[in-house]
Parts: C-alpha cells; structure tokens; sequence
C-alpha cells in the first residue's frame, strides 16, 4: 500500500497505482526469457537481393515517394559518456607527477587506451583539442609524454574545456573533411537529404534529453545552410523528449519500492523502448528510423541511400499487396481464388506461420504496422538480431531479440545465438498507416512481457531496474516484420572512441 505521499509522487510522473502494481509484480514474477526457435538466416527469414532487384526496389520507392509523407526519426538521446569510458577510467588512475606513461601502460594492459594514443592525429577533433592545449597549456610541448597524454584527454573531456564528457554523442565530432568536421547529428541530416527528401524537403524527428535540447539547436543553426547549400534539400526537424509517465519504480533487493535518503520513491528512465510513445506521435506513410551514432563518411552515401531505398521499396511493394487485400475484404470481393491468394501471400512473402482460415483473421494479420528492417552478415559484434520467437499460445514470428531477453544458461538457447548468420543494425523503415490512410495506434502493437530486469546503484546502493521492450524488440513485436540484407558498410555505429578509426569514419576527401 502507498501513503498519500508516495501516491502524489506517482501520479506527478504520469503514472497510475495500477501501472505501479503491475512493474512490481514483474519484479517479484521475474521478466519471462524470450524462447528463441531458430536464428533467421538467408532462406529461413532474412532475403537478399541482387544488385539488379536493389535498384529496382528503390526505383519503385522514388516513383512514388513525392506523394508520401516521409519522416526520419533519430533516437539521439544518448550520452558519450559511454564513448570515453576507458578515458575517464585513465583520468582516474593515472598521475603523470608520479609514474611515467610506459611503465604505466605496461601494469594496465588496456588495448582500447594504447591504440587510442597511436592513433591520437587521426581523430576528428584532434586539432580541436589541440587548439584548447595552446590556450590552456602553454608548458604542453616541453613537457613529457604521460603529462601530455593526460592534457589532451583531460581539455577534451573536461567539464570546464571541451565537455564532451558531458555532450550527447551526436554532438561529438565524428568526421573530418578537408575544410570542417561534421558531428553525428549533421551526417543524420545530410544522409536524410540523400533518400528521405519530398518537394525539396527532407523532414526529420529526433528524441532529445531536454537537458541538451539547447546544444542541438545551435547546432542545427550553424550547419543548416551549409546542408542546404551542398544538397539544395531543406531540412527540418522536430523533436521530442522521454516522458515521464514510461519511467518505472525501482526496487530493492527485496523487490520492495527503494526510497532514497529523502524518503522519496525513486524512479528511473525504462530505456529506448518508451520511445514507442515518441513515434506514436509521428504521422507520416513511412518512417526511417536510425540510431544517431551509425553514420558513415559521405565516401559511402551513395550504398547507404541505395540501401535505404531498397527496404524502403520492398515495404511500399508489400503494402501495396496488403492494402488491395484489405479493400477486397472490406468490400466483400473475396473469391476463393482470392482467399487462396492472400494465403500464399501470407506464407511466401510475410513469413506468417500461422495462417488464419477465415477473412476476418486474415484481415487482422495483415491490418498491422509494417517494417522492413536491414540486417548484416554476424562477424561477432554484441547485440541482438534476427530471431524465430515462439510466443506462450505457441505461435511463431519473426522478431529483433537482445541477448538480455534470451536465457544462455540454457544449452539449446545458447546454441541457437551461437549459430546466428545475421545481426541487426536497427536499421528500419517502418509502415505506420492503414489502408484508409489511418494511422495506427502503436501501442497496441506492444509485448509487455518483453521487458527485462536490470542491476544498477543509486547513492551508492544496489537496486533493480525495469527496462521496457525495447522500440525494435518488444515494441514492435506484434507488428508485420520482413528481414533484408544490407552490406556491413551501411553499419558503422560508434560505441566506443576507436570506432571512430575505422574506414567507415575516415574521409578520403
């Protein structure tokens, strides 16, 4: 039972004593592993296309895009705190007044920080850097290399010089060219000029922490005109933030709701997959939706706009099938023929293992939200990917599945991950109107159960988190899904700074 004082607390987030019971009794039940079948590969879920049926997908899309709505939407919320983690961890433990840097780096064998320091030139905010050390550290050139090392990295990170520490990543420079530097947030906004532009106009949404909403509209002020001046495609963008109402309670140990030391419920962000809300509130005929962090030097965006062309053709090629089954139901046009039709349709194309005999049932699956969603050949990186997922009626579907959602301790479950040919890329385009032009509501297209429980600290105690199904898992896990191969140069997200070494994110110009 909550006192009036933790009821007010509820309901200031948006959230009810209902939703409160319910994330509790997950907590106390423990989140259901999603039961894996089978990784989807090529002639078992994920389709390849040759070069000659990619062009004519996007071919197909730009016949008809001028007469949709097309929107990218740009989950960007995230820190590059991340980014720096073995940086910060060298700030913390490295003191160049009292042991020089090989030595050092002898007794910390850390890869990731070594080939951060041979390659420090190659970065693109190097010179950015560099430019902060000769304001700030005029004793940098005569000084010894651990002193040096700790400079550079200190002005780069530091609260009181360049912060990025403290940016969002898309704000981080990614990209050096020849005359500027292009951050993650301008490359998302040039790459929508190549493939999601209508009438001159390329329109695109991005999720914003409130606290950086600033720091993103002067940045869009800075580099608007230079887009359009290379492109001659407008861009405008609109934003949203994480509500309040997705947070969830967190827990103690004990599975009891954990007060802090005010004596104040604590509740905490339910991760990317409350974003469902966020895109639920987008209008348009297809939705883009790409992490802020994968983008590619402009060298690639030739592939890159193919490639989004291509799914995004495969996606309106389906609905135009979905749509005209639909009007023949509605309008009572069904042929036995037709019935049979749709069936096959059913089977061969959308990947439905159950088919429904009735057209009612048929019109119920195909009545949903579409996406089409590019995946990339598995060459070891961690994540989720393309999955058969058996539900707890029984049914089998086609569904994105994180390793957190999967129980390993299970041989069969394991050997299952450890056979997967593909990884996703969270590279989709999603369909998220109706045959009538109606838009779907989204949330009723959503696993709750495809939630997982996570550990975490607060003021230095430990506690458990409730991670919502996340916005490509669970929050699409009743939508119609379609597996495609894309090459892995379309896939160069930067989770860690050295990422930004490889070819992906080297100008050759």
């Amino acid at each position: 039972m909550f006192i009036p004082q933790e009821l007010d607390q509820i309901l200031s987030h948006g959230l009810t004593e209902k939703e409160i019971k319910k994330q509790l009794q997950i907590f106390r039940d423990g989140a259901p592993f999603t039961h894996i079948t089978r990784h989807a590969g090529i002639d078992n879920g994920v389709q390849v296309y040759d070069v000659a049926t990619q062009k004519q997908l996007a071919g197909y899309y730009d016949a008809q895009k001028e007469q949709k709505d097309i929107v990218k939407f740009v989950p960007a919320s995230g820190a590059a705190s991340r980014m720096f983690k073995f940086l910060h961890t060298f700030l913390d433990n490295y003191d160049p007044d009292q042991e020089k840097l090989t030595p050092y780096l002898k007794s910390n064998p850390l890869d990731s920080l070594k080939t951060f320091i041979d390659n420090i030139k190659y970065f693109p905010f190097t010179s950015l850097v560099q430019k902060e050390i000769r304001s700030h550290r005029p004793e940098y050139k005569k000084s010894k290399k651990g002193y040096r090392i700790n400079s550079f990295v200190t002005l780069m990170l530091g609260k009181n010089h360049l912060n990025y520490g403290g940016f969002p990543k898309g704000l981080i420079p990614f990209h050096k060219y020849a005359k500027y530097t292009r951050t993650a947030f301008e490359e998302q906004l040039f790459e929508a000029t190549q493939y999601a532009a209508v009438d001159g106009v390329a329109h695109l949404h991005f999720t914003f922490s409130e606290e950086h909403l600033q720091l993103f509209k002067e940045s869009f002020e800075r580099v608007k005109n230079r887009i359009i001046r290379k492109t001659k495609v407008e861009v405008r963008i609109s934003y949203s933030f994480q509500d309040s109402s997705t947070d969830t309670i967190a827990v103690d140990l004990k599975n009891k709701p954990f007060k802090n030391k005010e004596g104040d419920l604590v509740f905490r962000p339910s991760g990317h997959g409350s974003l469902i809300k966020n895109l639920n509130e987008v209008d348009a005929d297809l939705i883009f939706i790409k992490n802020i962090d994968n983008v590619t030097v402009e060298n690639h965006i030739d592939a890159v706009a193919l490639n989004k062309k291509m799914l995004a053709g495969r996606l309106l090629q389906l609905q135009h099938k979905i749509f005209g089954y639909l009007d023949s139901i509605v309008n009572d046009q069904i042929t036995q023929e037709k019935l049979s039709e749709m069936k096959a349709f059913l089977w061969k194309e959308l990947l439905i293992k159950e088919i429904p005999q009735t057209k009612a049932g048929i019109a119920e699956v195909l009545n949903r939200p579409i996406r089409v969603c590019g995946v990339v050949k598995n060459t070891g990186a961690s994540g989720g990917g393309p999955f058969w997922v058996k539900n707890k009626e029984g049914q089998l579907s086609l569904q994105i599945v994180e390793l957190s959602q999967i129980d390993i301790s299970d041989p069969k479950q394991a050997s299952i991950v450890n056979g997967a040919t593909h990884f996703n890329p969270v590279d989709l385009v999603c369909g998220t109107r109706d045959f009538r032009g109606e838009k779907y509501n989204l949330t009723h297209y959503v696993d709750p159960l495809a939630c997982f429980i996570s550990d975490k600290t607060v003021e230095g105690t430990p506690i458990k988190a409730l991670e919502a199904p996340g916005l490509w898992n669970g929050a699409m896990a009743h939508w119609n899904t379609i597996f495609v191969e894309v090459p892995l140069l379309t896939f160069s997200p930067v989770k860690n700074v050295n990422d930004l070494l490889d070819p992906s994110h080297q100008p050759t110009a």
